[in-house]
């Protein structure tokens, strides 16, 4: 059974990087990647697409890519959704044995102890932290700026290729092979001052952009989307 992992992010919106990684790990590691867009926050952005369009536009980015899908569940949850609850509410549909992936920033990783119940995570699944190139996650560089998560994680630390052995606790470092240029931040930017963005993102995403007159991009909004 191919690995499952799981993508969290708001993908406001998704664009040519987030794609860039997802088939690297699906590639790497023989995986099923579900891409998992956050609920609204309570205070977003104006500017932002709402939940249900940047759901959307995953759909239409990944369309027809193999072991890429969209998984709502956060999208449905009353209240603040936390990475701990989804990782429960999916280990209590796939069971004990199963092994399950979240990945995350290598940035994030920095910041995980300022998670919601963060030690609880490694009880549930294994944590991917993805490196981009000159990113610095080994042990002495984590300890040095985060020593309350190296300290959780250097002994779980493993290779992305072992995390299939066992349902979780693991914690692996995957390096990307080429730096990425897209940001959802820059996008928006470029959009909102008129600049050049559509070749960030997916074909189809930019177009339901422009028909939706999202992020400050002129568009209409047919009664088809």
């Amino acid at each position: 059974m191919a690995l499952r992992v799981y993508y969290g992010g708001t993908f406001d919106p998704v664009h040519a990087g987030h794609l860039s990684v997802a088939r690297e790990v699906r590639d790497a590691l023989d995986a099923q990647v579900f891409l998992v867009p956050a609920a609204d926050p309570p205070h977003k952005d104006a500017t932002h697409a709402d939940a249900d369009a940047r759901a959307r536009m995953l759909d239409l980015a990944i369309a027809g890519e193999p072991g890429l899908k969209v998984d709502r569940r956060e999208l449905h949850r009353d209240g603040p959704s936390y990475t701990v609850d989804t990782l429960r509410e999916l280990r209590a549909e796939l069971g004990p044995q199963v092994p399950l992936v979240w990945m995350i920033g290598g940035d994030s990783l920095l910041q995980l102890h300022t998670w919601h119940r963060w030690r609880e995570l490694f009880a549930l699944a294994h944590v991917l932290a993805v490196a981009r190139p000159g990113s610095h996650l080994e042990p002495a560089a984590v300890a040095a700026l985060s020593p309350e998560v190296e300290a959780e994680i250097g002994p779980r630390r493993c290779a992305p290729t072992s995390l299939n052995s066992t349902p979780a606790g693991g914690l692996a470092v995957f390096p990307l092979d080429h730096e990425r240029p897209e940001s959802s931040t820059e996008l928006r930017r470029r959009m909102v001052m008129g600049e050049a963005w559509e070749t960030g993102v997916a074909p189809a995403v930019a177009e339901y952009i422009r028909r939706r007159g999202l992020y400050g991009v002129r568009g209409v909004t047919p009664a088809s989307l």
